[in-house]
């Protein structure tokens, strides 16, 4: 079992920033890749970035390229999401995901190669 524990969502105006953390616990030695992912009201969860521990690489969504940044504490277990110029369209619920298993996708990019996924926070920009 993994648990995933984000925070540090909240209410910020256009252009600002915000600092996501996820911390993991439990069965987490066996890491391949961690994510952000987000849901905005009626729209599918969709990628954000992710972190891959096969090749200590960073991806990112074409639509945070150059404004996010996603970065790890191994010590502490923790995946981090720094997001600057922030925009109205990047309000939604900000989801951490992990893979774990030797199984199913390898897709950092698809919600469905996650094993474990935290509650959410959310992040709202205002215009």
């Amino acid at each position: 079992q993994v648990q995933l524990v984000e925070s540090g969502g909240g209410l910020v105006q256009a252009g600002g920033s915000l600092r996501l953390s996820c911390a993991a616990s439990g069965r987490t030695f066996s890491r391949y890749f961690m994510g952000w992912f987000r849901q905005a009201p009626g729209k599918e969860r969709e990628f954000v970035a992710a972190f891959t521990w096969s090749d200590d690489s960073a991806y990112y969504a074409d639509s945070v390229k150059g404004r996010f940044t996603i970065s790890r504490d191994n010590a502490k277990n923790t995946v981090y999401l720094q997001m600057n110029s922030l925009k109205p369209e990047d309000t939604a619920v900000y989801y951490c995901g992990i893979k774990v298993f030797n199984s199913r996708s390898y897709d950092y990019t698809s919600k469905y190669a996650y094993d474990y996924w935290g509650q959410g926070t959310q992040v709202t920009v205002s215009s």
